[in-house]
């Protein structure tokens, strides 16, 4: 940390942690809306239940088999659902293990489940598969379940575009996003080190005082930041330049800069105070007034390095919750050092620490299996070479019998210990 003069922070999931119970069931009801009100789809999708338990971050949707498959490190499918039905073990090798080339299961064909946001829709198309295979009759312009994936994403950004999250997360904060009485001390902390401190996130203006202002409890939350740069549209934000606009935080209207500096209009009597009050030089707009951060909308990293002084990516420390857009490339381009908000590891972590038992004994199955094995191999090799005398035979076939009943035993009972060890993660899934 030593020599790290930034520390950024992402909003949402990251300072704004959402309650999955109240948050994820909001998402879910609202997609299905836009669903049978703009899409066309039966009104019986309102009788759908949400389960928000049932998903996890890590799974990948296959789209043109109506699948969602848990793949492994080396591409190797371990679980996959058609709607609500497991896919037996014969139907995965089938489908995706046996294949000379294994499948990278990346975007067009897949979907990745890699954000918290992706959860409900994730859970809404395997409800619609199931009804389309179960009911065909409900969705009579079925052309595929690719089709049908591209309706439920289409549904989610019609969410995101019309306000609908926005307007009951800003009506009721409290039934959506978790009270947390340290973030507040935390950022002082930070502030006290002598750090600048600022927050980059993808919402607007609009949407983030309403997040800030519950989490820091009052609307003097800009006083704990030195810059805020909503609408970043990250990952962009870290390779495309765009326009940098000032935003007045009376109402949130835009106003051009150049390079962060504001550009006195004509008429600029009209201009709001909170605009023009700042001055025209880069300095008085990194500080803003009273202390209070300025806030922006657009543009990139170089005019977030500007405003904060940084000569280096390496003297930035970015706080955010997607792998993609906000550690990966911001990591991999400009050299930031990158903390991943990862929700699901305290109870992973606890899991494990309370599965230390069944652990060992899989380990120690394993190495059974192995020396069972080992032992096997040899008998069945001396009498295939012959190797073993007449007088010996029967006692060797009775042994090799027993070598190998001992085999299946071990076996079954590893494949049920591990079946439990991962169920104690998810019941569905197991382990992240």
């Amino acid at each position: 940390m030593k020599q790290i003069k930034a520390v950024g922070f992402d909003m949402d999931y990251t300072l704004a942690q959402y309650k999955p119970d109240t948050f994820e069931l909001l998402a879910h009801s609202q997609t299905v809306n836009k669903l049978v009100t703009a899409f066309g789809y039966p009104p019986e999708l309102y009788d759908f239940k949400f389960d928000w338990r049932y998903m996890m971050r890590g799974l990948i949707i296959d789209k043109k088999r109506g699948n969602v498959i848990k793949v492994d490190r080396h591409k190797y499918v371990k679980v996959a659902y058609h709607g609500f039905r497991s896919l037996s073990s014969e139907e995965r090798d089938a489908a995706y293990n046996r294949s000379a080339v294994r499948d990278d299961y990346e975007e067009p064909a897949y979907g990745m489940i890699d954000t918290l946001f992706s959860l409900a829709e994730a859970y809404l198309f395997m409800q619609l598969v199931e009804l389309v295979d179960t009911r065909p009759d409900k969705l009579p312009r079925f052309s595929g379940y690719d089709g049908m994936y591209r309706d439920v994403r289409a549904a989610v950004d019609l969410c995101h575009r019309d306000g609908s999250l926005k307007r009951h997360v800003a009506a009721d904060p409290s039934k959506y996003i978790h009270d947390d009485p340290h973030l507040v001390s935390m950022l002082q902390m930070y502030k006290r080190s002598g750090r600048k401190l600022f927050l980059a996130t993808n919402s607007l203006w609009d949407y983030t005082n309403v997040q800030a202002c519950w989490q820091g409890q009052n609307d003097e939350w800009l006083r704990m930041f030195d810059v805020v740069v909503v609408g970043c549209a990250k990952p962009g934000f870290f390779s495309e330049r765009r326009p940098l606009f000032a935003v007045s935080t009376r109402d949130g209207s835009l106003h051009n800069t150049d390079n962060g500096a504001p550009i006195i209009p004509l008429g600029a009597e009209d201009l709001p105070d909170d605009i023009l009050g700042r001055g025209s030089t880069m300095l008085q707009l990194e500080v803003g007034d009273d202390d209070q951060a300025a806030v922006f909308q657009g543009g990139n990293y170089v005019d977030l390095h500007q405003m904060l002084g940084v000569r280096a990516g390496s003297e930035v420390l970015y706080v955010g919750d997607h792998i993609y857009g906000d550690i990966l490339r911001s990591k991999k381009s400009l050299g930031w050092r990158t903390m991943l908000v990862v929700p699901e590891l305290e109870q992973e972590l606890a899991v494990g620490e309370a599965t230390r038992a069944t652990q060992f004994e899989l380990k120690m199955l394993r190495n059974a299996r192995a020396d069972l094995d080992t032992q096997i191999q040899r008998l069945e090799w001396a009498f295939k070479q012959r190797e073993i005398p007449p007088e010996a035979l029967l006692q060797n076939q009775e042994q090799l019998a027993l070598l190998r009943a001992e085999r299946e035993a071990a076996k079954d009972r590893h494949s049920r210990l591990l079946l439990e060890h991962h169920q104690a993660f998810h019941p569905i899934w197991g382990s992240c």
